[in-house]
């Protein structure tokens, strides 16, 4: 199953799960996201029809980022808009993130290997505003 990170109704992060299959497209974000996250299954022999992708101006206010975890372990600490602390999830190898709001940290559990994807270039420290993370006895894991 696809798993939501909510704070009340604010969503917080969308977790594909390795063992996660579904035939066929599957969009997994709104139209009101910045960044769009599908998942796709399909069958061998199946053609994806050639195309480009044309000029369409966008507005992005809040960066988004998605971790496609390739090997190791991670704990993803989830924070409110405030810097409180919500929760913990605990993602793998195979595993896809996609961080849509409020604040995260994490804790590499296992040597990780993992790819980001965001909206660029990348402003710095202009770009993000750092905080003290969660205390050890304070993290609630989830999911």
């Amino acid at each position: 199953m696809i798993k939501e990170v909510k704070n009340g109704d604010m969503l917080l992060a969308i977790i594909i799960p390795h063992t996660y299959h579904k035939p066929g497209i599957s969009f997994l974000t709104s139209n009101e996201l910045s960044q769009q996250l599908a998942y796709m299954e399909h069958p061998k022999g199946h053609e994806i029809a050639a195309h480009i992708h044309n000029p369409v101006h966008r507005s992005v206010v809040y960066t988004r980022e998605t971790l496609i975890i390739r090997k190791g372990k991670l704990q993803v600490d989830f924070y409110d808009d405030e810097k409180t602390y919500i929760e913990s999830h605990i993602i793998e190898s195979g595993d896809v993130i996609l961080l849509v709001s409020g604040g995260h940290g994490f804790k590499v559990l296992e040597d990780v290997e993992m790819i980001e994807v965001k909206q660029g270039p990348y402003a710095g420290e202009g770009d993000k505003t750092r905080f003290e993370s969660v205390a050890k006895n304070e993290v609630i894991i989830r999911g």
